[in-house]
């Protein structure tokens, strides 16, 4: 009997808790033990910010600065893919595959979708207002107009007082 391969789901990371939110959901929803024949495999992408963008554009002595930045940027990408890694094992969720790329993180995960040929991209919803969406610009937005796949923003929900 021949066996039927996976689709792929590839889930957006970063350090902010609504990216946190969006990984936990997706592997308790997607995931979990009581999802039997989980159609998929995920592959979390975490996109690296390049030392350059990291500190915009520098005058005199950026250079001097470039190594420290590009040291502290791959301690916070090393975090957040053990973190994520933590959250997999934590829900017995083993065959997983963890990436960092540096990059705009719009096209890294457009990139990503392609690379893995993904049936679906998950990503969080900072919900920024349409100023700061305007200003920041949005990746989710993005790559609900870019990526070649089902898009599947997952908002954290609002607290109640």
């Amino acid at each position: 009997m021949a066996t039927e391969e996976k689709q792929v789901m590839v889930v957006g990371i970063d350090d902010s808790e609504h990216s946190t939110y969006a990984l936990e959901w997706t592997l308790d929803h997607f995931f979990s033990p009581s999802v039997p024949n989980n159609p998929f495999r995920i592959v979390i992408v975490h996109a690296k910010s390049t030392p350059a963008s990291a500190i915009g554009l520098a005058g005199p002595g950026a250079a001097d600065v470039l190594p420290f930045v590009e040291a502290d940027l791959k301690k916070i990408a090393a975090r957040i893919i053990e973190k994520a890694k933590e959250f997999c094992t934590s829900r017995s969720v083993h065959d997983v595959t963890l990436e960092v790329v540096e990059g705009d993180a719009r096209n890294v995960l457009c990139e990503a979708v392609e690379k893995y040929h993904a049936s679906v991209l998950v990503v969080g919803s900072h919900g920024y207002g349409a100023i700061k969406r305007a200003v920041l610009g949005s990746v989710s937005d993005y790559c609900a107009h870019h990526a070649h796949c089902t898009v599947m923003i997952v908002k954290k929900p609002k607290h109640k007082h």
